[in-house]
């Protein structure tokens, strides 16, 4: 965009002022931008704050009630808070298994809990079966071992 043209005026103490207050225009959008910046980022925060927390009651809700707790933070909100890892086990085997959150292809709305159908056993997948995961609990680092 094209910087806005101030006519000069003719006085010269016109033209003070118009140069007064376009210096002050200009500082006052410098100190609003910072300001916008500093909130920016105090709310992005506080985002991921209360992303961590729902991730820390849903794991708790999870431990008391069992079974995949409705609702559940979307898989986005549980990167966001720091919980990038799903601690699955298979329902036919009981073979524990760590999932990483930000290496599945999904929807940024998909809910954990929604992921217990498309989660499947990879020793179980060999032999020819099929059985869903049973969720655990989400962990901020990888819980069964070494990474895969």
């Amino acid at each position: 965009m094209a910087p806005k043209h101030h006519p000069t005026p003719l006085s010269g103490g016109d033209r003070k002022a118009l140069k007064k207050e376009l210096s002050r225009a200009r500082a006052v959008t410098t100190i609003l931008a910072q300001r916008a910046a500093e909130k920016r980022a105090a709310g992005e925060a506080l985002i991921r704050e209360a992303d961590n927390l729902s991730c820390q009651s849903w794991n708790e809700r999870m431990w008391s009630d069992g079974g995949p707790v409705d609702p559940s933070p979307s898989i986005d909100q549980a990167i966001n808070g720091g919980y990038s890892w799903l601690e699955i086990r298979c329902s036919r085997c009981k073979t524990p298994r760590a999932v990483d959150l930000a290496a599945l292809p999904h929807v940024a709305t998909t809910c954990i809990h929604d992921l217990v159908g498309r989660l499947r056993c990879e020793e179980c997948r060999k032999a020819g079966k099929r059985p869903a995961a049973e969720l655990l609990q989400l962990w901020q680092r990888c819980p069964v071992g070494d990474p895969p």
